[in-house]
């Protein structure tokens, strides 16, 4: 069951992130080192989990008036459950109960369980002459962080 994060779990989710990061390594891409995404969210209503304690969860914000999908992961112990895609559906659920037009986000072009897995969930690259002020600049800023060490896209979806 998908549901929001409580206070108390969000150090938990580290590991779901840090174990889901290291999958990347099998298609040679290597993060740099740093904090985690999860380790920078202080509110918890920003986070959606599944599973007592969680296995997986979404980390999202708001871009231009979108809601903007920061960070899915699943635990790969967890994966092939159909976890990411509750999660995901759970997103796009509360963008529309939110009134939010679009959810958008920013992934690997090329990685399996990334851009393709995310086309399968209703998602298409958005041209960059269509990306708002907000969008351009978080990809600018994770252009600076080092994580574009893969080909990347910009996403989204119609909620």
């Amino acid at each position: 069951m998908v549901r929001w994060a409580e206070a108390g779990e969000l150090a938990g989710l580290v590991a779901i992130e840090l174990a889901a990061d290291r999958l990347f390594e099998q298609v040679g891409i290597t993060f740099p080192p740093g904090t985690t995404m999860i380790e920078e969210v202080d509110d918890p209503g920003t986070v959606l989990v599944e599973g007592e304690p969680p296995v997986g969860f979404a980390l999202i914000g708001w871009v231009d008036g979108n809601l903007h999908l920061e960070q899915l992961a699943v635990h790969p112990d967890n994966m092939r459950q159909g976890i990411g895609g509750r999660l995901m559906a759970a997103v796009i659920d509360h963008a529309g109960a939110a009134g939010a037009p679009h959810v958008t986000l920013t992934t690997y072009r090329d990685v399996p369980w990334n851009a393709p897995w995310y086309a399968r969930h209703g998602f298409t690259v958005l041209p960059e002459e269509e990306w708002g002020p907000q969008l351009r600049a978080l990809v600018v800023h994770e252009r600076e962080l080092g994580i574009e060490v893969a080909p990347r896209v910009v996403m989204s979806r119609a909620c």
